[in-house]
C-alpha cells in the first residue's frame, strides 16, 4: 500500500463527516465557530503534506480530534448525546462533553507541537522539550479562551452556545486545566511511541 493511501482515505472521510456535521446542526454561526479549526486545519495540513508529513500517530489524533469539534459543532457542546450519557454515568447535571474537547485541545496539539520541535531540533534535552510543549499546548488553550471571549463580546447572547459554559462561573478555568491535563497525558502516555515513529519517519 502506497504511504500516502490512509492519509488520503482519512482525508476523504473527514471532508464527509464534516459535510454531516454541517448538514442542519443546532445552530449554523455556532457550528461555523466550533468546526472553523478543522476548516482552516486541513487546507494547512494539505499545502504543508510534503514539506512537512507527520506521524501516523499525529495524524490519526488530529483525525479524532476533528471528529469530536464537528460533534460538538453539530449538537453545540451542551446538547451532545454523548454528554448526557457520560452525565448520567458520572451522576453530574452538567454536560461534561466540552471538558472532553478540552482535554484534546491539549492532548492533540501537544503531539503536534513535540513533533515539530523535536524534528527540527528546536530545543534541546527531554526535559525541556517536555516543559516547552506543555507551555505550548497551555498558550493555544488560552488563545482559544479570548477567542471565545472575544466572540462573547462581539455577539452578546448569540455567542452562548459557542462559549458552552452552562452557568459554571469557573468554565475557563476548567477548560485550560483539562487543556493541561490532556497535554502532560499526551507526554506520558504516546512519547515513546512517538518517539519510534519519528524514527522510522525519518529514516
Amino acid at each position: 500500500m502506497h504511504p500516502d493511501t490512509p492519509c488520503r482515505a482519512g482525508l476523504f472521510l473527514l471532508i464527509a463527516l464534516l459535510a454531516v456535521s454541517g448538514y442542519q446542526p443546532y445552530d449554523q454561526t455556532t457550528w461555523l465557530l466550533e468546526v472553523m479549526p478543522v476548516l482552516i486545519g486541513i487546507p494547512l495540513l494539505v499545502l504543508t503534506y510534503r514539506r512537512f508529513t507527520f506521524t501516523p500517530l499525529v495524524y490519526a489524533l488530529i483525525f479524532l480530534h476533528c471528529c469530536v469539534l464537528m460533534l460538538g459543532g453539530k449538537y453545540t457542546y451542551a446538547r451532545v448525546p454523548l454528554g448526557f450519557d457520560l452525565a448520567h454515568l458520572l451522576g453530574t447535571q452538567r454536560n461534561p462533553y466540552d471538558k472532553i474537547g478540552h482535554l484534546f485541545q491539549g492532548f492533540v496539539p501537544a503531539l503536534i507541537i513535540r513533533e515539530i520541535l523535536l524534528r527540527g531540533r528546536h530545543v534541546a534535552g527531554r526535559k525541556m522539550l517536555a516543559f516547552v510543549t506543555i507551555c505550548i499546548a497551555l498558550a493555544i488553550s488560552a488563545a482559544y479562551e479570548l477567542l471565545e471571549w472575544t466572540s462573547a463580546l462581539a455577539m452578546g447572547q448569540g455567542a452562548d452556545a459557542f462559549l458552552g459554559t452552562q452557568g459554571d462561573p469557573w468554565d475557563t478555568q476548567s477548560d485550560m486545566f483539562c487543556a493541561l491535563i490532556g497535554a502532560c497525558a499526551a507526554l506520558l502516555l504516546f512519547s515513546r511511541e512517538h518517539d519510534r515513529q519519528i524514527r522510522a519517519w525519518s529514516c
